[in-house]
């Protein structure tokens, strides 16, 4: 059956005062239903970011709002792509383009650490935005795809965002 190409759906989230970005790979079924990133009900995002800095998002206004407060950009690394049938895991992402970071770091100049919620995000960046001399850390994902890792871990590891913005 071919598939067909999907433009990424919504603009990141983002202003002047970004200090980081937060990439995932491209928006999952769910979050293309809801307009919104990492909108799965069972991805463990949104309710790490309200543990690690101790806020309450009931709703996608509130979500993006606390994000630009703390200083946090989202996006992600393709901007468009042809997907498999059935799920929207990354190993189903095909023939795939990546959004223009020489173009959005110019233009938001205070962000100076790049995260990556998990391998497929980072290799795309990594292979062809490598000579970009700014600050990447991969963490895992929090899809619940990858539940091989318990929430608590990934809490730990994505503690890296808040102490970027301290």
């Amino acid at each position: 059956m071919p598939q067909n190409r999907l433009e990424h759906p919504f603009d990141a989230i983002v202003d002047e005062n970004s200090k980081v970005l937060i990439l995932g790979s491209f928006p999952s079924i769910k979050s293309f239903e809801q307009n919104f990133y990492y909108a799965h009900p069972r991805n463990q995002f949104w309710p790490i970011m309200e543990e690690l800095f101790g806020v309450s998002l009931k709703n996608n206004e509130e979500k993006r709002a606390f994000a630009l407060e703390k200083g946090i950009a989202l996006w992600d690394t393709y901007a468009s792509l042809k997907r498999g049938e059935g799920n929207s895991s990354d190993a189903n992402l095909k023939e795939l383009q990546v959004n223009d970071f020489d173009a959005f770091l110019k233009k938001y100049p205070n962000i100076e650490h790049l995260f990556f919620t998990g391998q497929k995000a980072y290799q795309g960046y990594m292979k062809h935005f490598k000579h970009i001399d700014i600050e990447t850390t991969l963490l895992p994902s929090t899809s619940p795809a990858h539940a091989a890792m318990k929430k608590d871990e990934k809490l730990e590891r994505y503690s890296v965002v808040r102490d970027a913005l301290e």
